[in-house]
């Protein structure tokens, strides 16, 4: 479990022994450490080759099909791992927790999906809500959509959040607008929109920490 950690997260440099075990599957040899310089020289890091199909590493790597599957998989139970989301009943604290707790689940992902945290008078989560999956750069979101849910599960508060597959998480001219309708349909129905938060590959946009929700 400590190798997939630090695998996923990247955070010490001999990310190409590392994977140069994981695809020895324990026992590191010349031909697995020569097929795990060949992924980071074509993927750049361990962060980038996470975004990779396993068909890729095993083309780039010039691996075997169970060394690629077991990379891949190796990989993918880090991600789950990592990512902590907010339970049933938990309370709603600060957009950096958020971001550390949400963030894992974005690591592969490829499209933008936009999410609502449901919260009740408490800030406690009632349910999360997948509300839309997007393109590459863009995730269309209707109002109707979101508060549909939020009507119907009674909810008191809600914190938007979707990420950005480019890892940049500066908002767009679409994401403002998409944050100034939901909040201003938040207040016809008395449902306040407490924080929308983009999600990026190392940083995040917090549109109430930038203020950018009182504007609305």
């Amino acid at each position: 479990m400590a190798i997939i950690y630090v695998v996923v997260e990247n955070m010490i440099n001999d990310s190409l022994n590392l994977l140069a075990a994981v695809i020895a599957r324990g026992a590191e040899s010349s031909a697995s450490t020569a097929a795990a310089r060949r992924l980071l020289r074509h993927f750049g890091s361990v962060q980038e080759l996470i975004h990779a199909s396993k068909e890729e590493m095993r083309t780039v790597g010039k691996i075997s099909e169970k060394q690629a599957t077991a990379l891949y998989l190796t990989l993918e139970l880090g991600r789950e791992a990592y990512s902590a989301p907010l339970r049933t009943g938990e309370r709603f604290s600060s957009s950096n927790e958020l971001y550390h707790r949400y963030r894992a689940r974005f690591f592969s992902a490829r499209r933008e999906y936009f999410f609502s945290l449901q919260l009740n008078s408490k800030n406690q989560l009632i349910r999360e809500v997948l509300i839309s999956v997007g393109s590459l750069n863009i995730s269309v979101v209707h109002p109707r959509e979101v508060f549909s849910f939020a009507v119907k599960d009674s909810t008191s508060a809600l914190i938007l959040l979707h990420n950005h597959p480019s890892g940049d998480p500066s908002p767009s001219r679409e994401d403002r607008d998409c944050t100034k309708r939901l909040v201003h349909a938040g207040k016809i129905l008395g449902i306040r929109v407490l924080d929308h938060i983009v999600i990026g590959h190392d940083n995040y946009y917090s549109f109430a920490d930038a203020s950018q929700l009182d504007d609305h």
